[in-house]
Order: C-alpha cells, then structure tokens, then sequence
C-alpha cells in the first residue's frame, strides 16, 4: 500500500548532511524494493494540496527521474519498469495526475503536466491512454474558466502542449477532429478550446505531419482576429504566433508565408495590435516571430523589408498606449520592435534603422525629465529606460556590423554615451542591466576611441561589480569588462588593479552568486588577451583561484541536473581563462605559464575522462590544449609525451558531426605535433 512519505521528501532537502543522507536513503530503499508503490506514493504527495510546497516539488521530480532519462540505456530501462507495473496502479496514478492538473497550486499542476507527457510518450505510441487526450480536450471547454494564471482549461492545454512535445505525429490526428467540430460553433468557448488546441499541438510533430493542417488554418485563424469575443481573438493572435515560430524558417527552405499570403498577414496584425491589450500583447508576439522567421534567410529576408517602416511606427505607437502599462504591453512592443531591427536585412533596411536611432534617443532623453514624486514612478522610469537601452543596443549592433553603416553609431557614440551616463546617475547605486549591455555593444563598434568614456564610466562599473544583492547586473557588468577590454587592448591597463581586486575578492565571497563566477574567470582570459605580458602580476592570485576552482569541479557532485549545468559552465570558463591567459603571454614571457601546465592538463584529462561534460566544455578543452602547445612551444614536449590520454582526445573529437569541433581538434593536433617534432 502507498506510504506516508512527506517527512522523507521534506528531510531530503535538510541543510544537515547525515538527515539529508539518511532520508535519501530511505527513499531509495523503498523505490528499489517496491518500485509501483513509490510511484504511487510519489502521485498522492504531488496531488495533496495539504502538504507542503517543497515536499510535493520533490516528489514532482522524483516522479519524472522515475519515468525519463537523459542516458539511452537508463531510459529504456524505466520504460520497461512502468510498462510492467499493475495496471491498477498504473491507473490510480494517472487520475491522480489528472486531478492535480487544476490545483490551486501552480507549480505542482505544471509538474503534473509534465509527468503525464513522460507517460503519454510511453503509452500513446503504444496505443495505452486512449481516453487521455479526450479528457485534456474536454477540460479546455470548461465554461468560464479562462477568465483565471493555473485553471483547469490552460491546465488542460499545458499538458496536450507537453504530450504533443514528446509525442509527435500521432498526436494531431487525436485532436484535429475535436478543433475541426469546435472550431465554428457559436459558444465561444467551443472557439476558443479549439484554436487553444490547435495552437497547442503545434510544437512536437514533424512539419509534414502539420503542413496541410496549418495550410489550410492560416486563413481561418487571419478571419477570426474579428471574433466578436475578446478571448477568442486573444488566443487566435497566440496560436498565429505559435504558427509562425514553428512553420516559419525561410532560411531552411519551408515557411507557410509565401508572396501571395504576406500582405494580408501584416495587414491583419498591423490592424490588431490596436485590439485590447491583452490581445495586442500577443499580436506582438506573433510580429515578433513572423520577423524572426527572416533572420539569415537570404533573399527571402526582402519580402519582409517594404512592411518595416510601418510595422515600426505601430510597434512605437503600441509603446506609447496608455492602457498597456499593467498588461506589460509596452515591454512587449519594445521586445518586438528589437527583434524586428535585429533581423532586418541591413543592406535594405540601414536607412530605416538609421532613422530609428535619433527617435529612441530622444525618447531616452524625455525619460530624464519625467517628474518623480513616488518609488511607483522612479519604478516606470527605470522600466521604461530599460527598454529604450534595450532598443538602442539592439541599433548600435546592427549598424556596426557592416562598415557602410558604422559611422552612423560612430558620429552618435558621444550622445548616445552621455544618454547612458545620465541613466546610471539617476539611479544611484542600481546599474540598469540594459544599459550596461548597450555600453558593451557601444565598446565593440567603437574600438580604442571607447577610452575617453573610461573615466567617467569606471566608477558605474566599479558599482556593477559590487553590486552583490542584484547578482544579474553584476554578472552583465563583469561580461562588459570583456567587451571593453577587447576593444580598447592595453588601453584598459590603467584600471586593470581595480578590476582585478575586484574580481578577485568576488570569486573569494561566499555571499555573490554562485551563477557569476563562471563569467569572472572568462573576464580574465579577456584581460590577459588585451594587456599581454603586463598580466604577470596578477599571475598568483588568479592562478591559485583558478586552480582551486578546477579542484572543485573535480568533487562536484554532478547527479543533480542543476549542479551538472553548472559544473559545465565552471570548467568551460576555467578553460577560456587559461586560453586568453596563454595567447597574452605568447608573443613574451610565455615561460610564466610553465609551472602551471602540468596542473592544466590533469584538469583537461579529469574532463576528458567525464562523459557527462557538453560539447561546449569539450571545445574548450581541446582549444586549451591548442592554446599550450602554441604559446610555449617545445617546453611542453616532455608533458605532452606522457600524456597519453591527449591522443585519444583528439581522435574522438575528429570523428565528431560538430565541424566546429573537428576545426579545433585539427589546428589542436597540429600545434602539438609541431611541439613534438621540435
């Protein structure tokens, strides 16, 4: 029978250590020995709205590490385990799931969503679970309930959305029939389950098995922007979206936009965004994803570019709406209005953009002078601040990255700083994270003539760096320090002390986040690219921290999915570190890295030997390898030739499909084989 087990889920998540072990052996030990029952105990916990929030999220993910896996062979092995368990339990569990699809709780109905997609993947191809998708269908006509952030309608659309994700192809012709039988009768709710539902199963199945569908869709979709019902039109505009994210890439050769239907998909969008704003919000996504759609899609990129120029103005005329504040209306048009600038094709489009900029910057400038009586407005001030940094990021990349159109950003670059330093001030201690990465876009496009903003911008960077509580900015802050020191090379030295300290002392603090740490090592690796030789000085505090932090990866506990995320973006960035810190000392002082290469490339084999590392971690290790044997020649000779696992490396990322990988591979054994014939 199901056990009680709330004290074991809520004890395996104990700060003590032995209370931890002991209830996570515990509930090994039940599920080895009475693996259905678990299950089904797992199934009460995550359903009972009476237990705790944290021993029902525990018992959500114990339930999904019990039915999915990443590793082929563990994977079978638990689908296996369910297709064999009693069908009665089996079936106590499922309702269970069902049930806990409308709880009051968000988050434990969102859990129950996904565990029903992890049994649906295994049942429906088995022809198991007839009567799921009817029930998730029948919940989405529930009356009156789409007017509520978790009801039993959007519940029951989540769940068809996730089973069509791990489902695919079988699912459509499970639902078709209900949206084609819905889709025109005069309850609107009967509409709106049905566009809700074809919207839903767009994400999963193959682009074959959806084409004729959506085809013949898109045109009755376009009309019912016009329902008479605000909903209706609310999730019609979500499921266009939906249609244009999944069935839209020009760029790989299938898009249900063609030249024939395009004018009349703009002209309904454009004439929509001027809806309720609940419904405007989501016409801006669809924008969002229809210009999405023409990013590198070569030629076909021109279709778009007549309609800019207007879908521009409606997009600023959308910001601007009074009534968008509270249905973050106005957020959403910048968003837009950013994605549509960046995938633009520039070359037909630089004019437009161009026009653009002096416009945001004015709108930065009024800003300014808003009057400030409340912490509500000093709020809408810096949101709205953030959004128009945001714009002008998203301008000063676009018109830099050609050099026809980079002296528009290089004439503005003393304006559009003085906009940015003014932000910052009326601020106080907070650093807009927008502006901070539009000041990293400015750096780039401008290269060394960036130094003579330095000394009014330091000390807004000094404040990002130290800037603990709001750990998001800082991080952008130390990403910026990158952008800034690949601009201005060894013009950065006079504030390199500062930098460093600080840097330092944030890798030693157990208080900043622990997702920041990661992006400081690879700051260093930017530093000793700019200034070279000069960073010899810094060479034993970094180094010590750098390998204290690659003997940490080594002991990290990596079953966690979480942990492992991390891990490899630690061992990724102690890897970028020590590249940038290489490639700075090769052209003088190289010898200063000989102590420390024996160190490097026991780490380098700890990784090798991990095969739950990504492919992003490999790279970086393989280059680092690259990276020694360039930048200290035949003094590695010796290292390279014990060891063994080098070879062995190398031929397992040839034989990759990743042909970034390989090119790495290659210039990597190259650089080690002229080492060892030297």
């Amino acid at each position: 029978m199901a056990m009680d087990i709330t004290q074991f889920l809520l004890a395996a998540q104990s700060a003590d250590a032995r209370i931890r072990s002991e209830a996570e052996a515990s509930l090994r030990q039940f599920q080895e020995q009475n693996l259905p029952q678990f299950l089904l105990s797992l199934s009460l916990e995550l359903a009972n709205n009476n237990k705790p929030a944290e021993s029902r999220r525990l018992a959500g993910i114990l339930l999904k590490n019990s039915l999915d896996a990443k590793d082929a062979a563990r994977k079978d092995h638990l689908v296996q385990q369910w297709l064999g368990t009693d069908i009665s339990i089996k079936s106590q569990i499922k309702d269970l799931l069902l049930s806990t699809l409308g709880s009051s709780v968000s988050e434990a109905g969102h859990t129950s969503a996904q565990v029903i997609a992890k049994i649906a993947s295994i049942e429906i191809p088995k022809k198991q679970w007839p009567e799921l998708i009817g029930s998730l269908l029948n919940n989405m006509t529930q009356q009156g309930s789409s007017a509520t952030i978790w009801n039993i309608s959007m519940a029951g659309g989540t769940c068809l959305g996730l089973v069509a994700r791990t489902v695919g192809d079988p699912i459509v012709p499970l639902v078709m029939p209900f949206v084609e039988s819905n889709i025109s009768k005069p309850n609107w709710h009967n509409r709106e389950a049905a566009t809700y539902a074809f919207g839903s199963i767009l994400e999963g199945p193959s682009v074959e098995k959806l084409s004729p569908m959506v085809h013949s869709g898109l045109g009755f979709l376009l009309n019912a922007m016009r329902d008479e019902h605000n909903q209706v039109r609310d999730t019609t505009a979500w499921s266009l979206s939906r249609i244009f994210e999944f069935l839209h890439s020009p760029a790989s050769g299938f898009s249900v936009i063609s030249a024939e239907n395009l004018p009349r998909v703009v002209a309904v969008l454009l004439e929509s965004i001027n809806d309720a704003p609940n419904v405007s919000e989501k016409v801006c996504g669809a924008i969002y994803n229809l210009v999405q759609g023409y990013e590198d899609a070569g030629p076909a990129s021109s279709m778009i570019s007549p309609y800019l120029t207007e879908i521009i103005t409606r997009l600023l005329a959308t910001a601007d709406r009074m009534d968008g504040s509270d249905s973050k209306l106005r957020s959403a048009a910048y968003e837009t209005l950013n994605e549509v600038v960046r995938c633009s094709n520039i070359t037909e489009t630089s004019q437009i953009i161009g026009q653009l900029l002096p416009v945001i910057m004015n709108k930065l400038a009024q800003t300014l002078e808003l009057q400030i009586v409340s912490s509500d407005d000093r709020e809408k001030q810096g949101d709205l601040q953030a959004s128009l940094c945001g714009v002008l990021q998203v301008i000063i990349q676009k018109l830099s990255s050609t050099d026809e159109t980079k002296p528009i950003i290089l004439q503005a670059a003393d304006q559009i700083m003085i906009s940015f330093l003014r932000v910052f001030a009326c601020h106080s201690s907070t650093v807009h994270e927008e502006a901070m990465l539009a000041i990293g876009a400015l750096a780039y496009a401008t290269g060394p003539v960036f130094e003579k903003y330095m000394s009014e911008l330091y000390r807004f960077l000094e404040m990002g760096l130290q800037n603990f509580e709001e750990y998001q900015v800082c991080a952008i802050t130390v990403g910026v320090v990158g952008d800034i020191c690949r601009a201005l090379d060894d013009k950065i030295l006079p504030y390199c002390d500062q930098i460093m300290n600080l840097l330092i002392k944030n890798l030693q603090s157990d208080e900043l986040h622990r997702s920041v740490k990661p992006p400081i090592f690879s700051c260093f690796g930017d530093i000793a690219l700019a200034i070279g030789e000069h960073f010899e000085r810094y060479i034993p505090s970094a180094l010590q921290i750098m390998q204290a932090a690659a003997e940490l990866c080594a002991r990290m506990d990596t079953s966690d999915e979480e942990f492992m995320d991390y891990g490899n973006q630690l061992r990724r960035s102690i890897f970028e570190a020590y590249s940038g810190i290489l490639q700075g000392f090769k052209n003088a002082r190289p010898e200063v890295m000989l102590s420390y290469a024996q160190h490097l490339l026991q780490f380098v084999e700890l990784v090798f030997r991990d095969r739950q590392r990504d492919e992003s971690v490999t790279k970086a290790a393989v280059a680092v390898m690259g990276d020694l044997a360039d930048a200290l020649g035949p003094n590695t000779k010796l290292l390279f030739k014990d060891c063994t696992f080098c070879a062995e490396f190398l031929f397992e990322c040839l034989q990759s499909d990743d042909e970034q990988l390989k090119q790495t591979a290659a210039w990597t054994q190259g650089m080690i084989g002229r080492v060892m014939v030297s």
